[in-house]
């Protein structure tokens, strides 16, 4: 990740820029500048943990090339599969106005692009500005084939707070010596749970703490006084991550590429997808101070890694020898400290959260436990009490389709899904402290391809409630092809009675970290015609069905209608 002023980025982006459209209609998400990218889905040769191995990368690159534009521009990015997987991108937190079919995750908006194949994706950054991220959509891919994406405002218009004298990405990520797409298929099989990552990385190293690692740091540079925006991204595989630097406090000023009000922390979490900017001041004594990544691990007894991968925050003029100032982490279970930051969250903006409410849902969140149906329990059993792991939203453990779910529901394709998702738990009980937890004999889901229908601008309040079976925990629930106001948050069973909303300055968020034992309330207008997934963000619980699917119908007229497909979009 090179240092780069926003005047160098501006000028490279220029470059990249083709042409103008000239012609466009007022509304429809055409772009101001076009930006082309080309991905080539490789696998590349590399060294970490006192092992050599192949990952899969784009383009080579460990993390992967970063998307630069600006507000309101339209991106192209070719993706040609040379790797022996299949592969899908899913441009996350970018809200694919009317572009459904670029959304990216495999069997929900296209089949994956094959062995030798590509496909182009093109969305236009409608009113977005700030930093998100591109990651793969197919099995664990994107344990390493990630990157960031770096909206700007248009050019003229100035940040709302310090200009900063340099910015910095940082990708925090998790990294395994087995191969990610073998892993899952073991853990899957086994009926257990997975292990936990080799190693913790920042900008893809390691750092010191861990074996053959001592020259494998990431590195910043800075000049004392000086003030620099940081672009924090978590690109963890199944962690959920606490983030400091040694003696310096951060000021979050931007969440998952929304502006938010000045806050001061010592430390963040973030978990997997989540983005925050934070502007950090040099003005200690020169040194070498560390910057680190560490766990946060909500749930009980689940194995993590918890060596902390470090990278440096170092000043001009000192000593390349000097120790590093160690970066205070909070303990790993330290809720109250996710709970700190999130309090602090608010959006720059205000007036925007819609009061009133057209469909009113309320989805469980958490972990299950199947019955054994294995002939060879031994290695297919391995869940609690021998049953088999599972996750799920209302009590259905979400099955992906065999063909897209986009292309069943647009060309009408019957026997793929079905449309009765339940917009309620089928029964309600003490979500957290009364769950059944009589491994597995009842703990199962149900298990079904089942999505929730909303017509054209249904103004949604969806109440996201976490339970206790197996163990209460975190869940970073993400929502593609939109942003959601977090109207409110709390602990233990959601009560309307007495929760507490903000509906004036709520953060707008893409992903949601449900509180441990807790529910959040979120609020949106789904005004994007297509098929939205939702899912917990943890791969793990993706795989074992932690995730539904939302229909958005069309409205009316053109800019409300989701155009045909494309002519390349790969084919089961």
């Amino acid at each position: 990740m090179e240092k780069l002023t926003m005047g160098v980025m501006l000028s490279i982006i220029s470059l990249i820029s083709c042409f103008s459209p000239l012609h466009v209609l007022a509304q429809w998400p055409g772009g101001r500048s076009t930006r082309f990218y080309d991905f080539k889905v490789q696998t590349t040769r590399i060294t970490k943990l006192c092992n050599t191995k192949d990952i899969v990368t784009v383009n080579g690159m460990y993390p992967g090339p970063v998307v630069y534009a600006e507000e309101d521009d339209r991106v192209i990015v070719k993706v040609t599969n040379e790797s022996p997987y299949n592969v899908t991108i899913h441009w996350h937190g970018i809200r694919q106005r009317l572009s459904c079919w670029s959304d990216g995750p495999s069997y929900i908006t296209q089949c994956p692009i094959q062995a030798g194949q590509s496909f182009t994706y093109e969305f236009t950054l409608v009113k977005q500005k700030g930093t998100l991220l591109w990651h793969a959509h197919v099995s664990w891919l994107r344990g390493t084939v990630y990157g960031a994406i770096v909206m700007y405002p248009k050019t003229g218009v100035p940040y709302p707070f310090t200009y900063p004298y340099e910015e910095h990405i940082i990708i925090l990520g998790e990294y395994w010596l087995k191969d990610v797409v073998q892993l899952e298929k073991a853990v899957l099989a086994s009926g257990g749970g997975p292990p936990p990552a080799d190693a913790f990385t920042i900008n893809g190293h390691p750092g010191p703490n861990y074996n053959c690692s001592s020259n494998d740091v990431y590195r910043i540079d800075v000049v004392p006084g000086k003030t620099y925006l940081l672009r924090l991204i978590n690109a963890a595989l199944n962690m959920e991550n606490f983030f400091s630097i040694a003696n310096h406090r951060m000021t979050i000023v931007e969440a998952d590429a929304d502006y938010t009000k000045p806050f001061a922390t010592d430390r963040v979490m973030l978990g997997p997808g989540q983005t925050m900017n934070v502007l950090v001041t040099a003005d200690q004594s020169i040194g070498k101070y560390s910057m680190a990544m560490g766990p946060y691990m909500s749930a009980q007894g689940v194995p993590f890694q918890n060596i902390s991968a470090i990278a440096y925050f170092q000043y001009l003029g000192a000593l390349p020898t000097s120790l590093s100032l160690p970066a205070r982490l909070p303990i790993f279970n330290d809720n109250l400290a996710v709970k700190t930051v999130m309090d602090g969250l608010r959006s720059l903006k205000s007036g925007h959260v819609p009061k009133e409410i057209d469909q009113n849902l309320f989805y469980t969140v958490g972990v299950n436990v199947q019955q054994c149906h294995s002939p060879t329990p031994q290695q297919n059993c391995q869940g609690l009490n021998n049953g088999t792991m599972a996750a799920s939203m209302n009590n259905i453990s979400f099955v992906k389709p065999k063909i897209s779910l986009l292309e069943a529901y647009y060309n009408r394709i019957n026997g793929q899904f079905t449309e009765d998702f339940p917009g309620v738990p089928l029964k309600f009980y003490d979500f957290v402290n009364g769950a059944p937890n009589n491994s597995p004999n009842n703990t199962q889901s149900m298990i079904g391809t089942r999505t929730f229908v909303l017509e054209y601008g249904t103004r949604v309040q969806l109440i996201l409630q976490d339970t206790g079976t197996v163990s209460t925990e975190n869940h970073p629930i993400h929502l593609h092809g939109y942003s959601f106001y977090v109207v409110g948050y709390g602990s233990g069973n959601y009560n309307p009675q007495t929760a507490q909303f903000n509906l004036v300055d709520p953060p707008y968020l893409n992903t949601i970290a449900v509180p441990v034992g807790g529910w959040a309330a979120i609020r949106f207008v789904a005004d994007n015609p297509g098929v939205w997934f939702m899912h917990c963000h943890f791969d793990i619980h993706l795989s074992w069905g932690l995730a539904s699917a939302f229909i958005v119908k069309n409205g009316k007229g053109e800019l409300e209608t989701l155009p045909h497909p494309p002519a390349d979009l790969p084919r089961c």
